[in-house]
């Protein structure tokens, strides 16, 4: 049988989970996920390109051939250890000094880099286009370039691709062949978190929940997940089984803070098996209700912040008006048609122009508190606000009306949930969001297209996203009303 071929894609795969990559091999296609995460990726990398290269890049080996400063399309192939059989398909090779069979004129491979630093998958991947590339051109390829950003704030970083890396791609090269040669997958990674940016992540959700992987367990990561494997605990069922005083002194060796927790995981995954919420013990009779401050509130207003992490933009800031009903009650979505007030913030309009919409915003509801989902949107506030000047009185007037509806849920309840994120807290309620499938990776590809494209359809697909937040946050509150005040 003809050996496989192995590629960068593959072995980009294969360094982020080993589980991923045997899929991208012999999975079922139809099961992959859409994700925009690799969309983002992409814009960022022809961001950064187009910066370091504004000329546009020839293509193939005649544009090799031409000396052309810029090369894309140029597929590689070659010899690995073992005889294996190798391809790459590098994104961009510039043009360097050198002598090659292409003339007097050499090529080093580019990446486009997310995050802060290079990682082991930036450096291999590296290794492998200059490997390739060298013998294609037959002429050594001893560095690469790096780059990240883009305009003034572009980022170039060398790598050399000489001594030690070398050494690494061919001990992993045979590694990979191995893994992909399996019959069946590797086991799910002990640290499931990442599993979100993966176009498997459905599969292999679908698998944790089938055998109780102790991942699914909030709380638990992979560092405490290799802990309750070695004390013999390796399913869901298993850790909601055992006595919280013993798993307590058996994981005090790692530490007081693993002790704390033993108790409220075993809680944790007795709920989630038994399928059933666990209202928590108030520490005093005035705290068992989880939101006093709605009980005299002519209204609320939901807040949610849409941000670009990169650009630290926080580009939206979405408000829904949620008024009392006339007999005093709250209402539940579909009672009123709630005013949704979207408010962009365009860099080049400035901070202070933002900070005087949100003023008048929260100034028209002076007495209502503004809740919001986890600490993003208290924190970003607050900034804001101290940046543009406020003084202290107005500061802790903004602090005393943010209310983060997550800090109050996790205070009062246990659910039986494997995230207490949004999307996974509201679905269980029962909330669905009016654009399936769309999180907050794909709201901030539409809005990177919309900045550079324009479109009114972009933008209001960003609104509705946004304001479904606001639904679903309020969503939680309502819950948390409906319970009542505990006992």
């Amino acid at each position: 049988m003809a050996q496989e071929v192995l590629t960068d894609r593959l072995l980009r795969s294969w360094l982020r989970c080993k589980r991923r990559a045997w899929l991208d091999r012999h999975g079922d296609a139809s099961q992959r996920l859409w994700t925009a995460h690799r969309a983002l990726a992409l814009s960022d990398q022809l961001a950064a390109f187009q910066t370091l290269l504004p000329e546009k890049p020839g293509r193939g080996e005649p544009a090799c051939a031409a000396g052309a400063p810029g090369v894309v399309g140029l597929r590689l192939a070659g010899s690995g250890p073992a005889g294996l059989t190798l391809q790459a398909h590098p994104p961009l090779l510039e043009r360097v000094a050198g002598i090659s069979v292409w003339g007097d004129h050499a090529y080093r491979p580019v990446l486009g880099r997310q995050g802060r630093n290079l990682t082991r998958e930036h450096r291999l991947v590296l290794a492998l286009w200059g490997r390739l590339l060298a013998e294609r051109q037959g002429a050594p390829v001893p560095e690469a370039l790096v780059v990240a950003g883009s305009g003034r704030g572009l980022q170039r970083e060398r790598l050399k691709l000489t001594g030690g890396l070398q050494a690494q791609l061919e001990e992993a090269l045979p590694r990979l062949a191995t893994d992909l040669g399996r019959p069946q997958p590797p086991p799910l990674v002990a640290d499931r978190k990442k599993c979100v940016l993966c176009s498997w992540r459905g599969l292999c959700d679908r698998e944790a929940a089938r055998e109780g992987h102790l991942s699914e367990v909030s709380g638990i990561g992979g560092k405490r997940r290799e802990m309750l494997l070695d004390l013999g605990i390796t399913s869901l069922e298993q850790l909601a089984a055992a006595d919280p005083r013993q798993l307590a002194e058996a994981l005090a060796v790692h530490g007081e803070q693993h002790r704390d927790s033993a108790a409220a995981l075993v809680a944790q995954a007795r709920v989630q098996a038994a399928g059933r919420p666990e209202r928590l013990q108030p520490e005093t009779p005035a705290a068992a209700n989880p939101l006093p401050e709605l009980a005299q509130a002519p209204g609320v207003l939901l807040l949610d912040i849409e941000s670009d992490p990169d650009a630290r933009d926080d580009f939206l800031h979405g408000f829904v008006a949620v008024p009392r009903l006339g007999d005093g009650t709250w209402p539940r979505l579909g009672d009123a048609p709630w005013r949704y007030q979207p408010l962009l913030a365009l860099q080049h309009h400035g901070e202070a122009r933002l900070w005087r919409r949100l003023s008048r915003v929260l100034a028209r509801y002076p007495d209502w508190p503004l809740l919001h989902y986890g600490e993003t949107e208290s924190i970003a506030l607050v900034r804001l606000a101290q940046r543009q000047g406020a003084d202290a009185q107005e500061i802790a007037r903004l602090r005393s009306r943010l209310l983060d509806v997550h800090a109050r849920l996790r205070r009062h309840w246990r659910l039986p949930v494997n995230s207490y994120g949004l999307k996974a807290v509201a679905s269980w309620i029962g909330f669905r969001w009016s654009q399936p499938g769309v999180d907050g990776a794909r709201c901030l590809l539409w809005w990177r297209q919309w900045r550079r494209d324009g479109g009114r359809a972009r933008l209001q697909r960003i609104f509705t996203y946004n304001r479904d937040d606001n639904l679903a946050t309020w969503t939680v509150a309502r819950w948390l009303l409906d319970q009542g005040p505990g006992g």
